[in-house]
């Protein structure tokens, strides 16, 4: 860029254009760095008296901050972490080491600990700020500039692993604007972030509203109107159910599809096929795959010969989990409009034999709670949990009629779109407060 291109009121610096009145600082100017512990998830104890930043939450749990006020910190027994520096408010943490260039120096600024006496664990680097150049709040969003990001790239090593030492970090360059301004970009910055928590809780407070009303319609405690008017309950296999309800086993009411084996390093861009995969049900979906609506990964068709092409109302639960809970998730396949499509491996794959289900209500079978106790006697192993199709022909399914059924589906899917524009509401406002982030933090 030449003289003559840099805007009125900037400068050309190492980092790029910033403001005038803002300077460029390296970390290790502006930071002391501490002593942290190499203590591993399997040192904390839930009677520990300090609390631990582990990497593996701010990889995945906390973002740019850790409020001891709100946020459940796991810990650690004093004695263990002796010689580590104890945290103070608005000391930031960051992580050393990553699977993803992108999650390298990925970080949390220290606030509310109130007295509490906290530590930054293994793969992290804790930084303390050395004077009164760093704003409370701002220090969060350093790992967010563009030129702090980008430089972390060129700096992190490793082919699996990413990772950042003390000494690369040390020699980083930022961008700095006057305190005040920092306050007041850290108080714009946190407006968004007030926005995105009440939606967040308005999002978990739908979704217990909905769990309550799955408890209720699936058990048949309560019946919707029209419904029941003059029946009385019964004790059956199951349980106590409405008298117009009936059981049947999973394999009375559904035919078992053939399933590929391929892995996710067989899918293909350019594939053919559209793919249920088993990791996809586990962390992507929730009750349906919409082909109108969802990204759904592909497989070339030569690689997927044997397995049974899809239809919409048919069901794919996954047999394996890492946790009990996961195993016999399950999504119903909708708007499939004569795409191809197959499940993989690692799950199961059912098709109604009559018209005794009604679509949209299938995929609600997983959460009944008979079900889902009959599923966690069923499961075997230790590591892995799993269920084999053996097992699940076996598992015994209350089921209203057909009219009742389709009501079902309609309330709770009624529900489940409430919460889904929820869900893009609060990512529209995590978008804007990306683009915010971008213009503040580089002067623009």
């Amino acid at each position: 860029m030449s003289a003559e291109q840099v805007r009125p009121g900037y400068k050309l610096t190492e980092v790029g254009m910033i403001p005038e009145d803002w300077e460029v600082r390296r970390i290790g100017e502006l930071f002391d760095f501490l002593s942290t512990s190499s203590c591993s998830r399997s040192d904390l104890s839930e009677d520990g008296d300090v609390f631990y930043i582990h990497y593996g939450d701010i990889h995945t749990t906390w973002n740019y901050r850790v409020d001891f006020g709100q946020d459940v910190v796991p810990r650690i027994k004093a004695e263990k972490v002796r010689n580590v520096s104890l945290l103070r408010d608005g000391d930031l943490v960051l992580v050393d080491a990553s699977e993803d260039e992108e999650g390298a120096g990925k970080g949390v600024e220290i606030v509310n600990l109130r007295g509490r006496r906290a530590v930054a664990g293994l793969h992290t680097i804790a930084l303390r700020s050395k004077d009164d150049e760093l704003a409370d709040g701002f220090k969060a969003y350093i790992q967010a500039m563009p030129a702090v990001k980008a430089q972390i790239r060129r700096l992190v090593t490793g082919l699996k692993v990413f990772g950042i030492s003390k000494t690369s970090l040390e020699s980083i360059l930022l961008s700095l604007p006057p305190l005040p301004e920092q306050r007041a970009i850290v108080a714009a910055l946190e407006d968004v972030d007030a926005l995105l928590a009440g939606l967040e809780r308005l999002i978990a407070k739908r979704r217990a509203v909905k769990q309550a009303a799955m408890d209720a319609l699936l058990s048949g405690r309560v019946r919707l109107p029209g419904f029941g008017q003059g029946a009385g309950y019964r004790q059956s296999e199951v349980g106590v159910l409405p008298e117009d309800w009936e059981v049947k086993r999973i394999g009375e009411i559904f035919d078992f599809l053939s399933t590929s084996s391929c892995s996710r390093s067989d899918l293909s861009e350019d594939g053919d096929v559209f793919y249920i995969h088993y990791g996809d049900i586990h962390t992507k979906w929730n009750y349906r795959v919409d082909f109108d609506r969802d990204v759904v990964p592909r497989v070339k068709a030569e690689k997927v010969r044997n397995a049974s092409l899809l239809r919409d109302g048919d069901l794919i639960l996954v047999d394996a989990s890492e946790d009990e809970a996961g195993a016999g998730k399950g999504v119903e396949i909708v708007n499939l409009r004569g795409r191809q499509a197959v499940a993989g491996l690692h799950t199961i794959a059912l098709r109604s034999k009559s018209g005794e289900l009604a679509d949209g209500f299938k995929s609600y079978i997983q959460v009944m709670q008979t079900v889902k106790s009959q599923l966690r006697r069923l499961i075997t192993g230790l590591k892995v949990f799993g269920i084999s199709k053996a097992s699940l022909g076996g598992v015994m399914v209350p089921l209203p009629f057909l009219p009742e059924q389709r009501a079902i589906a309609a309330v709770l899917s009624d529900m489940d779109a409430a919460i889904a524009a929820l869900a893009r509401q609060r990512d529209k406002v995590q978008a804007l407060k990306q683009g915010l982030m971008a213009e503040l933090l580089t002067g623009r």
